[in-house]
């Protein structure tokens, strides 16, 4: 990967530090860099220290084992339960009435649950699953739609000692079923259906035939979300609301290792043999309840909304177990921002008086491209902090997300992890860090991340290379379900004794990283590795562009040639001439070799029902060829009408 400086491609505005206001600072959690000071002294003594904020049934005798590498062990011998840490220590002290979650559907619905009475739902889904004979080490498949029996589910695994494995809602039933295979599930909870944009989406009907090919499968719950159609085999398909209806509301959690298997997630977009990623319990709740209570500068009173699926690891760390166990009272909307108009998100926010909006870039560029009129219609001023996940975030759209959502009042924490890191590992604390537009700036205290060249050495400001973690942390994944040797080949093989992102990533002279996207979207144009990334950025920052997505055409003699899909901001019209415009924007952003091949208008970009661009379907239709799964797609058509309009040209 050749050294190139990067400092070109952003423009002098956005390379100017954000302080944090002064009202915010006074009032933060982490007002100076003792974090940073205490974790650079003695690592161990400070997550230690961090440890601390969890209530163990039996203390641990080591806080990290490192003698079997890549085979990491946290909180030695510790024992802990994460529902008992979610819930019955809030109780005890004091906090049994306070709301946990707040809910609305996409009808308009609405549930509260106060700590009280979430224990007791929790509570009566142990009984339930205890009756059914899970136990502890056993695997339940959880697929669901975004309502609050999902995390009630999650949490009584956990209470039962039984590991989770949560399925996003919008995969497919084929998905759903490679899953339940690999993790040998032995319950389903799931729901007749989803509402999605006014329309019902069918779930358990939709999966019956996929399950008669899942062995392991004794049980299937269901939640009668939508009434929808489904066909109940007997002896092996229950009703929720007639299961826990006759349950008891009384469970002692069962005591775990702290090296206890919690969950497996599987990785997003999985092609053959899905990637089962497993966390262990004691280190990944110390990992998530810290980096919640400090990321999100933890206060008793707050509102706090993370807009991602249970599905995902976002989902599990930061709507369900840090937010919990720091005690805080978490928003979850089962619906989509542009239903039943494009104001919804900003409407739920007044509404419920949001404190800390935690969302995806892909989203706040849909808003941008909306327009502004619909946050202006809604009062936005309980809002304090604002957040960003999934994916590195375009500089201009941090700016309009600075000034339209936090009215340039809101700290703005652009985070940095992975599914496979379990817990934020680069990102600023808002009451100490001057932010960067675009950067996630630099690593959690404790985290020992850099950015290494070829040879494992760390690069030069302005140089690009691997973002690499060179020591463990305590939410690491463990391992690859029943595949040690794929995990050790996929993370650990690289570089000798460090863990390999797969993310591509820059340092500026002050130390800030700057997310470059994957490695594997690095296209090789002539000889120069060039990031779909930095294209991509070029292309937004254009005052005419709301969104891009750009992809490598197989090209003879270039070996790749740049293809970029854009959305146009509402109102503008795309021409040859806006086309011409583009590409000499983007030679004058990063270089000549830069600039596009082709440039196609959409309306709409193909994401998935997470929001998550499908890249992979936009070279489908670049180089003519048969699309793959789209079940997972948001709106279908919009491939349909992207591949019409590819192939008029």
């Amino acid at each position: 990967m050749p050294d190139r400086d990067h400092g070109d491609i952003f423009s002098e505005e956005y390379s100017k530090p954000f302080l944090p206001p002064d009202h915010f600072k006074r009032k933060a959690l982490v007002k100076d860099d003792t974090p940073y000071k205490e974790a650079a002294d003695d690592k161990l003594a400070y997550w230690a220290g961090m440890a601390e904020n969890i209530d163990w049934m039996k203390k641990w005798d080591q806080v990290l084992d490192d003698s079997n590498h890549p085979y990491y062990k946290w909180f030695v011998n510790g024992k802990l339960n994460v529902s008992a840490n979610c819930l019955d220590r809030h109780i005890e002290n004091g906090l049994g009435d306070k709301k946990a979650i707040l809910f609305e559907g996409e009808e308009g619905d609405s549930v509260s649950l106060t700590y009280n009475e979430l224990l007791k739902e929790v509570n009566k889904f142990c009984n339930v699953l205890q009756d059914m004979g899970v136990n502890k080490g056993d695997a339940v498949t959880i697929w669901m739609p975004m309502i609050p029996e999902a995390v009630v589910a999650m949490l009584a695994c956990t209470r039962v000692g039984a590991l989770h494995s949560v399925v996003f809602g919008g995969f497919s039933p084929e998905a759903l079923k490679d899953r339940i295979l690999d993790s040998n599930s032995k319950i389903l909870v799931t729901a007749d259906g989803a509402y999605r944009r006014g329309k019902v989406i069918q779930m358990k009907g939709a999966a019956e035939e996929e399950l008669k090919e899942c062995p392991s499968l004794e049980k299937v719950i269901m939640v009668e979300r939508t009434n929808a159609a489904h066909q109940p085999q007997e002896e092996r398909d229950f009703l929720w609301s007639n299961l826990m209806a006759d349950a008891a509301d009384d469970f002692s959690p069962v005591e775990m290792d702290a090296e206890d298997p919690l969950f497996i997630l599987y990785s997003s977009g999985t092609t053959g043999k899905p990637k089962g990623i497993l966390h262990t319990t004691g280190g990944y709740l110390v990992g998530v309840n810290t980096t919640f209570r400090y990321v999100f500068d933890y206060k008793d009173e707050d509102i706090f909304w993370c807009t991602a699926d249970i599905g995902w690891i976002t989902g599990h760390s930061y709507i369900v177990y840090g937010p919990l166990s720091g005690g805080s009272t978490i928003f979850i909307y089962e619906g989509t921002p542009d239903y039943p108009g494009k104001n919804r998100f900003w409407e739920l926010i007044e509404k419920y008086k949001i404190t800390v909006f935690y969302t995806a870039p892909t989203a706040i560029r849909s808003f941008m491209r909306w327009g502004n009129q619909f946050p202006e219609k809604h009062d936005l001023s309980s809002l304090r902090l604002l957040g960003t996940v999934g994916e590195p975030i375009n500089p201009e759209v941090w700016i309009w997300y600075h000034e339209n959502i936090g009215k340039k009042n809101c700290p703005i924490v652009d985070t940095w992890w992975q599914t496979e890191t379990g817990m934020i590992m680069i990102t600023p604390l808002p009451g100490v860090t001057a932010t960067k537009p675009g950067s996630a700036t630099k690593p959690f205290p404790g985290i020992d991340a850099d950015v290494v060249d070829d040879e494992g050495k760390s690069t030069e400001p302005g140089q690009r290379g691997f973002l690499v973690i060179k020591s463990p942390w305590p939410a690491m994944l463990r391992t690859l379900y029943e595949d040690p040797e794929r995990y050790e080949q996929t993370y650990w093989n690289q570089y000798q004794g460090i863990y390999f992102t797969g993310d591509g990533a820059w340092k500026d002279k002050d130390g800030y990283f700057w997310i470059m996207g994957r490695v594997d979207d690095v296209l090789n144009v002539s000889g120069h590795r060039i990031g779909t990334m930095e294209v991509e950025s070029a292309l937004v920052d254009h005052k005419s562009v709301t969104e891009a997505a750009v992809i490598g055409k197989v090209h003879e003699i270039k070996g790749h040639a740049i293809t970029a899909f854009v959305t146009l901001k509402e109102g503008i019209e795309g021409s040859e001439e806006l086309v011409d415009e583009l590409k000499k924007h983007v030679g004058k952003r990063i270089g000549a070799i830069a600039r596009p091949e082709e440039i196609f208008f959409t309306y709409e970009l193909p994401k998935t029902r997470s929001g998550k661009i499908m890249r992979r379907l936009l070279r489908d239709i670049a180089e003519n060829r048969d699309l793959g799964d789209v079940t997972t797609l948001m709106d279908p058509e919009v491939v349909k009408s992207i591949k019409d309009d590819y192939s008029d040209n």
